[in-house]
């Protein structure tokens, strides 16, 4: 568990405090386990600091990892559960240029894919965030408010706008993580666009056969997780834009100034989210259309042997009737007690057999299409 202090710059506490600090806000980031184990201290820091210790349900959504993406509130605080979607550890190294053509491979980075849920908790001045063991986004935002918060001095004196600045509020940084967390499908998309690649060309391989339909399938499942978690991320962010329009109205000029940034986060946000269920979207749509393409390629494959073997059928039918007919037990039949009446058999099934080829041919039903 680590707690920091935010506010016109970024400290780290050793411990929870007993009271609020005069400026800024508490931000406390934990792991899910540690959150389990520390629940009873967490709510009593809560009760000193806010006076409204969390909900047992609210704390059963904190702790549930298969939980969606929503949202929920209550007078004293807010509750945002917001599903990542990101490329496991080390998921990025799997599908190399060298390691591009194996189906364990794109099997393997289905594998990495990491949709775990994280918990933010937004009080007036408090912010609790509870993470996944091995979530990197705590630690990243962490670097990244401590990076802000070296650059901030600098950024004044040059008159930068506010995204060079430490965020003003526990729903400030709120909204910049879980921007953080949209973007981070980034990394996935390209992980993912790729892999439908590989497969989609092993789909449409001349003269191939096509083994990875497990792979496929399985890609094919985990895009249509994504697009659910995409559509509840999309539900919970809208469901705190309404609760965020219902607030009571700023008192002053900088608490107005500040609500309008939290609408603009708040709708850039919701805007990311709807560019990442977008290109979901056009991966199951590609996905089913290379199906659609491999199942009609081997329709018309199909259709070209049938032809063949029809067209050979058809030129061979005149000439088993021919050697039918010279074939039946009779003795009066013309030709055969003739010497020359074997050759001149002979020539008709040739001239038979090269005609209907020649006429099939002009035809085009003896060509092979590629």
């Amino acid at each position: 568990m680590r707690i920091f202090h935010v506010g016109e710059r970024l400290l780290e506490l050793p411990e929870r405090p007993a009271t609020l600090p005069e400026q800024g806000y508490l931000w406390i980031g934990t792991t899910r386990e540690e959150f389990e184990a520390e629940v009873p201290q967490i709510q009593a820091s809560l009760q000193r600091w806010t006076g409204a210790p969390l909900v047992d349900l609210h704390i059963s959504d904190l702790l549930n990892r298969q939980l969606p993406s929503h949202f929920d509130y209550t007078s004293t605080y807010d509750v945002l559960v917001f599903r990542r979607l990101a490329a496991g550890v080390g998921s990025a190294e799997l599908f190399t240029d060298e390691a591009a053509g194996t189906l364990a491979v794109a099997r393997q980075v289905l594998d990495a894919i990491d949709t775990s849920p994280v918990g933010f908790v937004r009080f007036d001045r408090v912010l609790l965030t509870v993470h996944p063991a091995e979530c990197q986004v705590r630690e990243f935002f962490i670097a990244r408010l401590a990076q802000t918060a070296r650059a901030a001095p600098d950024a004044r004196v040059e008159g930068r706008g506010a995204s060079s600045r430490l965020p003003t509020s526990p729903a400030d940084q709120m909204l910049r993580m879980v921007n953080h967390m949209v973007d981070g499908y980034l990394e996935l998309r390209r992980l993912l666009t790729r892999q439908l690649g590989y497969l989609q060309h092993e789909l449409l391989r001349p003269h191939g056969q096509f083994r990875g339909w497990r792979v496929l399938l399985d890609s094919r499942n985990a895009l249509h997780l994504l697009e659910d978690i995409c559509e509840d991320q999309r539900s919970a962010v809208q469901e705190w834009i309404d609760a965020l329009e219902e607030w009571p109205a700023p008192a002053d000029e900088q608490s107005f100034r500040e609500r309008e940034l939290l609408s603009v986060r708040s709708r850039d946000v919701l805007e990311h989210i709807e560019r990442v269920l977008s290109h979901v979207r056009r991966l199951e749509s590609s996905a089913e259309t290379a199906v659609q393409m491999h199942f009609s390629v081997q329709s018309n494959r199909a259709n070209n042997i049938m032809r063949t073997l029809t067209v050979l059928t058809a030129i061979f039918l005149p000439l088993n009737l021919i050697t039918g007919f010279f074939g039946m037990n009779f003795d009066a039949l013309p030709l055969i007690h003739s010497t020359t009446g074997v050759w001149i058999a002979l020539g008709v099934m040739a001239v038979i057999g090269l005609g209907l080829a020649l006429f099939f041919w002009r035809k085009r039903y003896l060509e092979s299409s590629h």
